[in-house]
């Protein structure tokens, strides 16, 4: 076994299902203050978060990830209990295994074993964790990074431990995300009896064209980083079950996954165009859960991929798919953000788990990010 082996597993053991911390953080800061962290509880309503820093002056590279994990699934499905980590061969078996305790125990041990080496190194060290990460992401990285803001505290690199990985260990980093708007519309007609459609207002066919419209439209061609910007209907909800009615409303929920090459406020000006172009009388409420962020190049993009490439010999690849990660809420900030972090084929699912030899090997990569970026000062 190995430093990073046995902190993954002492942080698995702690159940911490959003917006529970269940102690991880308090035992990361602990290892963190050992070897010099200032460290700084944050606790935003019922969320447990933190920030700790090491250094006095100069660039700032931050470990960014979350403590909190998705629920179970029943239980009684999973091969091992999911908050008791179980090795069998070399895959180690346990909720937040990939999703993403192996990224902060990689994270800490990466420190220990750079400080160790390089205790006068250049820059700065930081740290900000959270326990809101996999929930609404309210009170999580988005208020912290507001704190740091009220204190002028600007940060230049940010590591994400997103597991980023597709079959193996560093094959992908994430060097951006979609942005994602969300929408609730609610198309409004006239309730009445099956049998008499012309004394009624079907929404539903009312809004049908209109859906098919929007299903058809060509929002933008993407880019180089980006795919096109994609629109999906989730779910339409409409009528009292009987099946002799028609329905005074439906309401359709949809979300856009969109590129750099179109605004939000773009998105929903021509979704309101489509809809008045087919005379609907309709409600629509939007919810922005984050913009598009990007890191084309720079240092950290490049430190990454040659400390990957040290390590594992392979050139990685550089992608914005995915779903959302707290990286929008950092990017915004002028920071340089990267997600690297396990494979992730298993990520909330029953029997989520690891390749245990990958967990020494990313707390390499990670020590060769702090190396290529703060490089060493001899004492």
């Amino acid at each position: 076994m190995n430093a990073t082996y046995e902190l993954c597993c002492e942080l698995m053991r702690r159940p911490s299902v959003t917006p529970e911390d269940g102690g991880c953080q308090q035992q990361m800061m602990a290892r963190l203050a050992a070897i010099g962290f200032d460290c700084t509880p944050l606790r935003f309503g019922e969320v447990d978060n933190f920030w700790a820093v090491r250094g006095n002056s100069g660039p700032l590279l931050v470990f960014a990830g979350h403590t909190d994990v998705v629920p179970t699934g029943p239980q009684s499905q999973w091969r091992t209990p999911p908050f008791e980590p179980t090795l069998d061969g070399d895959t180690l078996y346990g909720r937040g295994a990939a999703d993403m305790k192996g990224s902060l125990a990689a994270m800490v041990v990466a420190c220990e074993e750079f400080v160790a080496a390089n205790p006068e190194h250049d820059g700065r060290i930081g740290f900000l964790i959270t326990s809101d990460e996999e929930g609404p992401a309210v009170n999580g990285t988005v208020r912290v990074m507001e704190w740091l803001a009220e204190r002028d505290e600007s940060i230049d690199w940010c590591l994400v431990g997103e597991p980023s990985s597709s079959a193996h260990l560093g094959d992908v980093i994430k060097n951006g995300r979609r942005g994602s708007l969300n929408a609730t519309l609610t198309v409004k007609g006239q309730q009445g009896h099956i049998a008499y459609p012309h004394l009624a207002d079907n929404p539903i066919h009312r809004a049908a064209p209109a859906l098919a419209a929007l299903a058809a439209e060509v929002w933008d061609e993407g880019n180089e980083f980006f795919p096109p910007t994609s629109m999906q209907v989730s779910n339409i909800n409409g009528g009292t079950g009987a099946t002799n009615m028609i329905p005074g409303e439906v309401e359709i929920v949809f979300n856009f996954r969109f590129s750099t090459e179109v605004t939000d406020a773009e998105l929903r000006q021509r979704t309101e165009a489509i809809l008045d172009a087919h005379e609907l009388k309709y409600a629509i409420d939007w919810s922005l859960s984050g913009q598009p962020f990007l890191t084309a190049s720079g240092a950290l993009v490049e430190a990454a991929r040659e400390s990957i490439r040290a390590e594992t010999g392979l050139d990685t690849e550089l992608s914005t798919a995915g779903g959302t990660s707290d990286g929008r809420f950092i990017a915004p900030y002028g920071v340089q953000v990267v997600e690297l972090g396990p494979v992730n084929a298993t990520i909330h699912k029953i029997d989520e788990c690891v390749h245990a030899p990958d967990l020494p090997r990313l707390t390499a990569i990670y020590r060769g990010i702090l190396e290529r970026l703060l490089g060493a000062v001899s004492p």
